[in-house]
């Protein structure tokens, strides 16, 4: 990068510092909002189920749910290839390329389409979380806030990732895990200054607290409090060893299917994600727990006593629901699918174990609950966040080295099994099918119209 845009960042400079963390705090502040209203109007609109069993019941009402769900995957589709196409998906990797001066976050387009085709095909059901929603909207936030102010290169991109840490912060009332979401994810194209530092900092908390205000403190996932065992320590060893596999697995089913509707999309248009709409609208009212965000489904399980067999048929329905929601181009994340079916995988394995060594006094939620870094880590390639987002999620920092050992395991195994990031192997495609060539560090990207 010029030395002359990281001088800009450096301390010193007093009332450019004080004039930034104003700015960031005001982005944190939009998308703390934005984030906070577009999730209490998703918790409304996923009980449409519920409401429609009033009017119709039978296999009619799981044809009534099949054909909803279908015309809301199909409207939201069509929403963001005639507006804004870069909004399809969890937009992480559009805010990558942006701070590295590949793509452009047009907010003026993407906040609206983001926020109502995110409503509606989240609200559908379809497993589809909604922090990759509020991300992209914190960062569009940060873009609107950026444009306003006139702020310099280097600021625009450091209030860019600020935005995205915002957003984040929202979504699971994780400030710290925000803050090093931005750290260890876009290591490679956040600018590292001091100045910059500091409005992910206060965007993060900034955002959190407006959060706080408007949904109530607290985890948002309130398990209870859990520890293990230091004898455990092997178990979730082996279980890390099992994410990491399925994490290489599903970045893999990922990819593949985002480029098979990319390549039959212009064949045979709005098929694939009508197709998806109609099988998760019936699951909707079939098997309710094998769709949705899933957040919810986590405490359920945490409740009931499920059987091994019953929650690896669970996990595998919601791998390829989640699977196919993603790939259908519609707005959503990944990250609070991943967790429901770590969730799913870690309370499988505690189950078998619990059946091995029956007087052991062995718990399955300890396991689940660190299934969720461990998935995460195996997925997004970032341990880091993924200890942090889980224990800020859940509350339960007994299991922090457990969680870290799980972790670690994770990201080696996929390392091993030949795994890449998801958002770098999104983003690869994104500027690919932009006809953008990724250049070194510091130099113009060639490419960008």
């Amino acid at each position: 990068m010029n030395e002359d845009l990281l001088a800009q960042g450096q301390p010193g400079d007093r009332p450019g510092e004080a004039r930034y963390v104003v700015l960031a705090v005001l982005t944190g502040a939009l998308a703390g909002f934005v984030g906070s209203i577009f999730h209490l109007l998703i918790d409304q609109a996923v009980l449409w189920p519920g409401l429609l069993r009033h009017y119709v019941d039978g296999w009619w009402l799981v044809a009534a749910a099949a054909a909803i769900s279908m015309v809301c995957a199909v409207v939201a589709v069509f929403i963001v290839r005639h507006v804004a196409p870069e909004a399809g998906g969890s937009g992480v990797q559009e805010i990558e390329g942006a701070m590295e001066g590949l793509r452009e976050v047009r907010w003026r387009r993407v906040l609206p389409v983001k926020f109502f085709a995110g409503l509606i095909a989240i609200g559908s059901g379809l497993v589809l979380g909604r922090e990759g929603p509020t991300i992209h909207m914190g960062a569009s936030a940060a873009a609107a806030v950026a444009e306003a102010s006139r702020t310099s290169e280097l600021e625009r991109r450091g209030l860019l990732a600020a935005g995205a840490a915002a957003g984040l912060a929202c979504a699971f009332n994780a400030p710290v895990a925000a803050v090093l979401f931005v750290i260890e994810e876009t290591h490679k194209e956040f600018p590292y200054t001091f100045r910059t530092y500091l409005g992910v900092i206060f965007a993060s908390a900034a955002s959190t607290l407006v959060t706080q205000l408007i949904g109530g403190t607290g985890p948002d996932l309130p398990l209870p409090v859990v520890g293990a065992s230091l004898q455990l320590l092997p178990a979730f060893l082996l279980l890390g060893v099992v994410l990491g596999v399925i994490g290489v697995a599903l970045n893999g089913a990922i990819m593949a299917m985002v480029n098979f509707n990319g390549r039959s999309f212009p064949h045979a248009p709005y098929v694939y994600p009508a197709a998806i709409g109609l099988a998760v609208g019936a699951l909707f009212i079939l098997a309710p727990k094998s769709v949705t965000g899933g957040e919810s489904i986590i405490l359920e399980l945490a409740r009931e006593n499920m059987a091994v067999t019953g929650l690896l048929v669970l996990g595998l329905i919601r791998f390829f629901t989640m699977v196919g929601s993603y790939s259908s181009g519609v707005p959503g994340g990944i990250f609070a699918p991943i967790l429901t079916l770590a969730a799913c995988v870690g309370f499988a394995f505690g189950g078998a174990l619990e059946q091995i060594l029956p007087d052991a006094g062995i718990s399955a939620l300890p396991f689940a609950i660190v299934a969720m870094g461990g998935l995460f880590t195996a997925s997004v390639r970032a341990p880091i966040v993924g200890v942090a987002l889980t224990l800020e999620l859940t509350g339960s920092y007994a299991l922090a080295l457990p969680l870290m050992v799980t972790c670690v395991t994770a990201d080696l195994m996929a390392q091993w099994c030949g795994g890449r990031p998801i958002y770098s192997q999104l983003l690869e495609r994104t500027l690919a099918q932009a006809g953008i060539k990724s250049s070194p560090k510091g130099r113009a990207p060639t490419g960008l119209a």
